[in-house]
């Protein structure tokens, strides 16, 4: 185990259900990243070695996927440090230069601000020591009432911790 292992705090990949579906995270999604993260002081981290078939032009790392390890990070952010899930408002991300395929990826998230229940993110994605890309990705956390408004379906009983009440949610 390495110096930098010996601080970070695995979070729980069950954490939404054994059968939620999530592309980045869900334990049991075949088409899926299955991704793992871990609380590192003040970040989430999660590491992830793109492969073959994800690419955007040949051998680098699909940008679109690489916002989407961006999203993904940045909202167990939020579960690891605050506790809380949230939903994406919006994301603005920073391609600093290629990201390679076949070389782990260390994607790293901090809270950057909360002003109410909205919580924005930074999020670093880092290859061999350099940033290739950034991005800044804001959430709204809502109520269990908004966010069954907005999944249009009553919550799942294992989630609703993560959606407990916090001053003014409406989402």
């Amino acid at each position: 185990m390495s110096e930098s292992d010996v601080d970070r705090v695995a979070l729980d990949p069950y954490t939404f259900g054994a059968e939620q579906q999530c592309f980045g995270c869900g334990p049991n999604n075949p088409h899926g990243l299955k991704l793992r993260f871990a609380v590192e002081g003040d970040s989430v981290v999660t590491t992830f070695t793109p492969s073959t078939g994800l690419d955007g032009p040949p051998g680098i790392f699909h940008g679109g996927l690489q916002a989407t390890l961006c999203d993904e990070v940045a909202g167990w952010g939020l579960v690891g440090l605050l506790g809380r899930m949230g939903f994406t408002t919006s994301m603005k991300v920073r391609y600093m230069r290629p990201v390679r395929l076949g070389t782990p990826v260390e994607a790293r998230a901090k809270i950057a601000s909360q002003k109410g229940d909205i919580v924005t993110m930074k999020v670093t994605l880092s290859q061999a020591g350099k940033v290739g890309c950034m991005a800044r990705v804001s959430y709204v956390l809502p109520t269990v009432e908004a966010a069954e408004n907005t999944m249009q379906r009553p919550m799942d009983p294992t989630w609703i911790p993560l959606f407990s009440d916090q001053g003014d949610t409406d989402a």
